[in-house]
């Protein structure tokens, strides 16, 4: 009996372990958003460009995107940062356009019409810092999206952070 009762757990655990799927590489999330600085560093007076790309990894189109962004707990702690968002591209094939809304909500408007499959749009806010800004400080980001497709699904992803700048003495 007890050479049974052996065997069977050791038959057990080999069919548990036997039967476990195999590591295999995650897929992509559905959409993907990724931020970029033109600089590290600036001066008070000076301009940042933050480029977002939302990149659609499914095989259905994004129809809608919700967007904000939201400074990092650490740069609220900095009130002499002084900054905003003076300006707003979305870059196309051709060239760059206007677009609208520079947060801290609904930033995904400016992504404009449909993203197809395996494409991505990318908009560049201008952060502007106020001539009169402390310095020897970081300003950081933060955003959540959320996105439809075409085949009526949908994601989210959050929070994704924005490289920092650190804002330096003159």
């Amino acid at each position: 009996m007890r050479r049974l009762g052996l065997t069977t757990v050791l038959a057990l655990l080999l069919a548990v372990f036997g039967l476990a799927p195999s590591a295999s590489a995650a897929d992509p999330a559905p959409a993907a958003l990724t931020f970029a600085t033109d600089a590290a560093t600036t001066t008070p007076g000076g301009t940042v460009q933050l480029s977002m790309t939302l990149t659609n990894n499914k095989t259905y189109d994004v129809l809608f995107v919700y967007q904000t962004i939201e400074p990092t707990w650490l740069t609220t702690q900095r009130p002499d940062l002084k900054y905003s968002f003076t300006g707003c591209t979305l870059a196309t094939a051709a060239s760059s356009t206007p677009c609208a809304g520079t947060g801290p909500a609904n930033l995904g408007t400016n992504y404009g019409a449909t993203v197809p499959p395996g494409q991505s749009r990318t908009v560049t806010l201008t952060l502007q810092i106020a001539a009169d800004s402390g310095c020897n400080g970081n300003i950081g980001f933060y955003s959540y999206y959320y996105a439809e497709f075409s085949d009526a699904t949908s994601t989210s992803g959050g929070p994704v952070f924005t490289p920092e700048t650190r804002v330096l003495c003159a």
